[in-house]
């Protein structure tokens, strides 16, 4: 029964013929006014002293028919739920219906019974799945904490953070549950000890283990080799610094138009593009790209120019080694902003022939270093939360989503991946290093670094992380959980100055843990 008491606008020209009916409904909580025709029901529609939660309205009616009533009734409240009562279920009648906003239908003969569960679904869902709240997180917080107690490997932490990503976007749609800063402590331990996990592991993992999770390094081999081998078109789409998080608020837009198989990597170290990035389109680590393609590898700090300018060329090596000859031959373009999403836009269109076709989208990176720079994003995005809307909003409009319905068109498959995602910094740690250590707030390079090493890992040896080190002295510093280094000097200033700050190139589930998704086009 309901908490309390919905009020239902009931129009139907045998009104008086459904009183068992009304009294039934009554005995349920809902309080009904009855309506014989569809001007009746209109004028009391329009009483402001009565706010309804559910109008039913019969389709067949003398004089102002059922549809003719919604078409006013739209024009006085756009939000109301309609329920239409018909004795059609016509595909074409239930089109034109739904495109004038019709919440659900009846079909005759109908029971009491059936009424009294459809109002149900449509007023109190929201209420009844904020009830059980507390006991599914309750679960799930419990599932968690086993898994973290039993030396979770590589899955199991995908798991964890994937649960907790789902509770987020639970949360981002609920009322307050009283459950927020629980889980919030919950997300931070399992950040730490996630971090403590990879610290340990990630030597051995880029030195031939063969109990490790997909890198970035595996991504085209796992995913997009298998189609190139089996002659299927496929465009192979990155989005710099796109969340986990976000992949999955966006998901739902796309069930329209394509089968979904969602997997994960995770990002090599450091979670920055010029690493990251590199990886994923020669499949191959920073150490063995700065041996065997010199010439393709640069190593500078992410503000001093382009460090990913040679990604088309690392690609068709990368299928040169590969054996594999397509045509046409690889196809490569970078989104940077409108033009360019308008430009490929136009490309994919006039597109007839397919193999490989690349696709980098910058947006979210962009907004990510923007943000720290303006007070107006930081206002528009002040937490995960918003960021997440942010980016949902985005691709809703975005060049982005107008490109994969066009592919879906076209029938042609999309591997859709990030680079690395980030990090929602709050906690300051001190870094030491000379003027010409890097700038970036994750992780340094530079000689004789120093740090805080409960805070942050200190790479002595790149080697061992299958990183360039082209002198002894050289190495690398990557913040951990949710840190940003700041020098020693004016640290209290800088500390203010870059706390809150979505960072990436460190070690966390938000950076590391990325999204790689199989689209296959419903069409056909």
């Amino acid at each position: 029964m309901p908490n309390k008491s919905h009020k239902i606008l009931w129009i139907d020209d045998e009104i008086e013929a459904l009183l068992p009916h009304r009294r039934f409904l009554e005995t349920r909580g809902y309080d009904v006014t009855p309506a014989t025709n569809g001007e009746d029901g209109i004028e009391l529609l329009k009483q402001t002293e009565t706010q309804y939660d559910a109008i039913l309205l019969d389709q067949v009616m003398p004089g102002k028919d059922g549809m003719t009533t919604l078409d006013t009734i739209r024009t006085i409240n756009a939000q109301v739920p309609v329920i239409l009562v018909t004795q059609s279920s016509d595909e074409k009648f239930v089109d034109v219906a739904l495109g004038k906003q019709v919440t659900d239908f009846l079909v005759k003969p109908i029971g009491v019974a059936q009424i009294a569960s459809t109002l149900k679904r449509i007023l109190e869902q929201q209420q009844i799945v904020e009830t059980q709240i507390p006991g599914r997180y309750t679960n799930d917080f419990n599932t968690i904490n086993a898994l973290k107690a039993s030396q979770p490997g590589w899955q199991d932490w995908i798991d964890i953070y994937v649960k907790l990503l789902e509770w987020d976007l639970l949360s981002d749609r609920l009322a307050e549950q009283g459950l927020e800063e629980t889980h919030f402590e919950q997300k931070k331990e399992c950040n730490t000890e996630f971090s403590d996990f990879v610290q340990a592991n990630y030597p051995e993992w880029v030195h031939g283990s063969q109990d490790r999770p997909p890198l970035s390094v595996d991504v085209l081999d796992q995913h997009v080799m298998p189609l190139l081998q089996a002659k299927t078109p496929v465009y192979f789409i990155v989005v710099d610094c796109f969340r986990l998080d976000h992949w999955m608020a966006v998901e739902p837009l796309l069930y329209p138009y394509f089968s979904i198989d969602r997997n994960y990597s995770f990002s090599i170290l450091p979670s920055a593009t010029m690493y990251s990035r590199n990886a994923l389109f020669s499949g191959m680590l920073p150490a063995e790209l700065a041996r065997d393609l010199p010439q393709y590898w640069q190593e500078k700090s992410e503000d001093g120019g382009s460090t990913n300018q040679f990604e088309r060329q690392l690609l068709e090596e990368y299928l040169k080694r590969n054996g594999i000859r397509i045509k046409p031959g690889v196809q490569y373009f970078k989104i940077f902003d409108l033009r360019g999403g308008n430009e490929y836009k136009k490309r994919v269109a006039a597109a007839t022939r397919v193999s490989l076709s690349t696709l980098v989208v910058n947006f979210i990176d962009i907004l990510t270093h923007q943000r720290s720079q303006s007070e107006v994003l930081q206002q528009l995005a002040p937490d995960e939360s918003a960021f997440r809307a942010v980016a949902r909003s985005w691709f809703a409009h975005s060049a982005l989503f107008d490109i994969l319905r066009l592919i879906a068109e076209q029938g042609v498959h999309v591997v859709l991946t990030a680079d690395h995602g980030s990090e929602f910094c709050n906690r300051a740690t001190r870094a030491y290093g000379n003027r010409d250590t890097s700038t970036s707030l994750r992780f340094k390079i530079g000689n004789n670094l120093a740090c805080d090493e409960n805070q942050a890992v200190h790479i002595r040896n790149p080697r061992e992380y299958q990183l360039p080190a082209e002198s002894a002295s050289k190495d690398y510093i990557l913040a951990k959980d949710d840190y940003y280094f700041v020098y020693p000097n004016d640290f209290y200033k800088y500390k203010r100055q870059f706390q809150g700050g979505f960072q990436h190139g460190g070690i966390s589930m938000g950076e590391l843990i990325t999204p790689v998704v199989t689209l296959t086009p419903r069409k056909g």
